[in-house]
């Protein structure tokens, strides 16, 4: 039997979406508090956990670093968006955690994206042409 473990991440950032009409809010340079919930699923360890809760913690903090406070603009190498994000931590991330499962970036408390790593169908990075 597999479980499914989350963690949550939370940093400060701007950005904006350069790409979109100069009449929409995104174009603008603008600020979100991100949420970054990452999960991983296994078997329940002989220990009785999934996976260390500090193991996880210690394999996202350094990335979320990178992130906070920052314009996302400068650091990604795609547009800003939620979708573009949560694919660049996912290529962050991913070697460090085996049993990754999910990466969700909540951009606001009404709006998320949810990327299943497992399923295999990783987009690629939308970026300017």
């Amino acid at each position: 039997m597999n479980l499914t473990i989350t963690k949550t991440f939370r940093f400060e950032a701007a950005h904006s979406l350069p790409h979109l009409p100069k009449t929409h809010q995104c174009h603008r340079c603008h600020g979100h508090s991100y949420e970054v919930l990452v999960a991983v699923t296994g078997p329940n360890l002989k220990c009785g956990w999934v996976q260390d809760y500090s193991e996880i913690s210690a394999a996202v903090s350094p990335t979320i670093a990178r992130l906070d406070h920052q314009n996302l603009n400068e650091i990604l190498p795609c547009y800003t968006t939620a979708e573009n994000l949560a694919i660049w931590i996912v290529g962050e991330i991913q070697h460090l955690l085996p049993m990754l499962s999910r990466v969700e970036v909540r951009e606001t408390p009404t709006s998320n994206v949810i990327l299943d790593v497992r399923s295999g169908l990783m987009g690629k990075f939308q970026t300017p042409v």
